[in-house]
């Protein structure tokens, strides 16, 4: 099941990994302080990756029902946490995802899930945008799907050009927000104006 937790075993290899990591800093491993810390990070960082133990079909767990609305539908502000795949540092953000619905429609709280199967893995913000967005396509079957990003990044802001109120907007466009620009007016429209920083 994709909640289920990974038993201590399955941790030793991460554990050591943290151990030698910690170590080349020059750091005592046995100091008070440190003595447990390769195994809590070996399990945040199993937690910030979890996505890789899940999929779709267990996510969305058939929470696909009919409907008559054809209009525009827009989740909002769905918070996400992601590590970035080039510095392993975190990034984080909000979302926001709109899609035309065909004949059924999605549980609300599942595109909250279909984010974090994404977010929690190695990840660019780009590449995040456009595999919620094909995920929603493929689960809904609907006539489009938009999605629109908004992240800060700890690789930017904790090292490199150290730019504290950078941010970065990511989209996706499928289906009829790719050629209406009505339906994609209606969406740009209605997301929430960019912050300066988070």
């Amino acid at each position: 099941m994709s909640n289920t937790p990974i038993t201590t075993s399955d941790y030793q290899e991460s554990i050591e990994s943290y151990r030698q990591l910690i170590a080349s800093t020059g750091e005592d491993l046995a100091r008070p302080g440190l003595v447990d810390t390769p195994m809590r990070a070996a399990k945040a960082f199993a937690h910030l990756t979890q996505g890789y133990h899940q999929n779709l079909d267990e996510v969305v767990n058939e929470a696909v029902f009919p409907s008559t609305n054809r209009e525009l539908v827009l989740v909002q502000n769905i918070e996400f946490y992601s590590l970035c795949e080039h510095h392993m540092l975190p990034f984080h953000g909000v979302a926001h995802i709109g899609y035309l619905p065909n004949g059924q429609v999605l549980g609300l709280s599942k595109f909250a899930r279909i984010v974090d199967m994404f977010a929690r893995r190695l990840q660019i913000q780009e590449n995040l945008s456009e595999q919620v967005a094909q995920a929603i396509m493929d689960v809904t079957d609907c006539r489009g799907v938009a999605v629109i990003m908004d992240a800060a990044h700890m690789c930017m802001m904790m090292r490199g050009v150290n730019k504290q109120h950078s941010t970065t907007r990511s989209t996706a466009m499928l289906g009829e927000f790719v050629h209406d620009n009505q339906a994609r007016n209606e969406f740009l429209n209605a997301v929430p104006k960019r912050q300066p920083a988070f």
